[in-house]
């Protein structure tokens, strides 16, 4: 069993407007349900998380949680929200209502497009991080690596809040080792919360133009060290990962960069962790 932890779906003629920056031409064209099925058919993936896509929308979790009904291998869906809005209880309710909403397993703000590194010490961040706890859902905090820190104190002040760290943080694996110093304390500090769990994603395109598995292989190894397997998951992020390698090529990479490790542990990063921290009722079979 094979569970993709973050993918997006889009289509531009939406409102994403981050697509219109040239280099990502590649990728500047719908991307559907059907398209991801038979992405998932081709490379053994049995089931997936969606995740926001950069929207910021509220329109967006209709569509997503519609999807998800529509789509069996679609298992949970990680919606937008304003996490410093004075309403997130009644955003979460109006979302749970929705056609789908069962479906809503966590929430996402953009906090990487915040310039303040602190900007999760803000006190309404702090409210609205507590609020999605006492809800049920997991936060997936999608930050720059100089945000760490910050998410660090954010783990410790709201210890009942699931976080999931997307892309690890995004480290610059394009500087090598220097990229690898700079992160690897801060990553490190954040994983010593046991309510923060690791998504192997988005490392690719964090990596330089011309990359191989073995460029990515320190970072994926610091990783295992930090959090373990039970804390880790997969994923593609597909299909901004197309800027850098097609869909299998993704998880050939991670099985590549991955240090040795049983089976048991290797099904961890694969699905196991996924289906726990998310509460997925699994792939259908």
């Amino acid at each position: 069993m094979i569970v993709d932890a973050h993918h997006h779906l889009w289509r531009p003629e939406h409102g994403y407007a981050w697509l219109d920056a040239p280099e990502l031409a590649a990728i500047r064209r719908p991307f559907t349900p059907a398209d991801l099925t038979a992405e998932l058919a081709a490379s053994g993936v049995d089931g997936t998380v969606l995740v926001e896509g950069g929207r910021c929308h509220r329109d967006e979790a209709a569509e997503f949680l519609g999807y998800a009904a529509d789509t069996p291998p679609i298992l949970g869906v990680v919606t937008w929200l304003d996490v410093a809005a004075d309403d997130v209880p009644a955003t979460i309710g109006r979302q749970r209502e929705l056609r789908g909403g069962d479906f809503l397993v966590g929430v996402r703000s953009q906090v990487q497009a915040e310039a303040d590194p602190d900007y999760l010490d803000r006190p309404e961040v702090r409210r609205g991080l507590a609020q999605v706890a006492a809800a049920g859902l997991v936060f997936d905090l999608v930050i720059r690596a100089d945000q760490l820190p910050a998410a660090a104190r954010a783990a410790r002040a709201v210890p009942e809040l699931r976080l999931v760290l997307d892309h690890l943080g995004k480290p610059r694996i394009d500087r090598g080792d220097a990229g690898l110093r700079d992160w690897r304390d801060p990553l490190a500090a954040l994983a010593a919360h046991p309510n923060v769990t690791g998504k192997l994603s988005g490392l690719v395109t964090e990596a330089a133009p011309r990359w191989s598995p073995a460029d990515l292989a320190p970072f994926v190894e610091a990783a295992v060290d930090e959090f373990g397997p039970d804390r880790l998951m997969f994923g593609s992020d597909w299909p901004v990962c197309l800027l850098r390698s097609d869909y299998p090529g993704v998880r050939r990479a991670l099985e590549s960069a991955l240090p040795p490790l049983p089976t048991r542990h290797r099904q961890e990063i694969f699905a196991g962790t996924a289906v726990r921290t998310y509460g997925l009722t699994g792939p259908p079979t």
